[in-house]
């Protein structure tokens, strides 16, 4: 059977070292899910740990990857989904729930982050290899210049925990930077009294100016004086908690409704 040749347009940096795999395949914990999805699978070494605990499917956009893992694993076949996970409808497969697991594209981790917050409602567990600064960003705590955008979206639905770092030495071809694996596993109560549109919104345009004060950074909004005389408008957006920012929103919306 014939290696696949990484594909650098894919980011693709496949995983040879056995230990690694292994230790990311122990990371599953298998509650509160029937399925488990494997992004960017390549040539199965993460999959093998897998293949006999789950009921495993896999989604990989590499047709020469697609092949190799059929031929490797011929009972995945009917679970192998050949596109790009994310222009996928999850809910076309999954009808329940689903963990995802897998040693992802650099290219396009941050995406993918995403569409797994969109998708939470059928998403309880996380795990995976990133590049280290996404995976710092993603579970760093308020107050540091490595928070944001990212930072606030993923903690508003997962306790967020980065497991350990991985050097460039366990890939083919080896990447340029260090990598880490992280795990997200989503809150039991997952309630905000607020348009969450609205909360995603100030999140986005606090951060574009994070080195300013929310009273210059929120502008736009158009928000009256005397709300803006509200001491949280004195703080930068890297110092504020999940909770402070739904706080916040909570106090834009009410102004925003007393006003129509």
């Amino acid at each position: 059977m014939r290696n696949v040749t990484p594909k650098k347009y894919l980011g693709q940096h496949f995983l040879i070292d056995l230990n690694i795999a292994k230790k990311i395949s122990k990371t599953l914990k298998y509650d509160n899910y029937n399925d488990v999805l494997e992004i960017g699978p390549g040539m199965g070494v993460l999959t093998k740990f897998l293949i006999k605990k789950t009921n495993l499917f896999l989604v990989e956009v590499d047709n020469e990857s697609v092949t190799y893992l059929n031929d490797k694993f011929p009972e995945l076949k009917k679970n192998i989904i050949n596109k790009n996970f994310l222009k996928i409808n999850l809910r076309n497969y999954f009808k329940e729930s689903v963990a995802i697991i897998g040693n992802f594209p650099y290219n396009i981790s941050s995406q993918i982050i995403f569409k797994v917050i969109e998708n939470r409602n059928i998403i309880p567990f996380f795990s995976g290899m990133f590049q280290k600064e996404v995976a710092q960003r993603i579970c760093e705590p308020p107050g540091s210049k490595k928070y944001g955008i990212i930072s606030v979206i993923c903690q508003l639905y997962y306790e967020t925990t980065l497991l350990f770092t991985v050097p460039p030495t366990v890939f083919n071809p080896k990447p340029k930077v260090d990598s880490a694996v992280i795990q997200l596993n989503r809150k039991q109560k997952i309630s905000y009294d607020c348009d969450e549109n609205l909360l995603f919104h100030i999140i986005k345009i606090s951060f574009q100016q994070r080195r300013k004060t929310l009273r210059n950074s929120l502008k736009s909004l158009s928000l009256p004086i005397y709300l803006k005389e509200d001491s949280i408008f004195d703080s930068r957006p890297e110092s504020l908690s999940c909770k402070t920012f739904v706080k916040l929103t909570k106090m834009i919306e009410n102004v925003k409704l007393s006003n129509k």
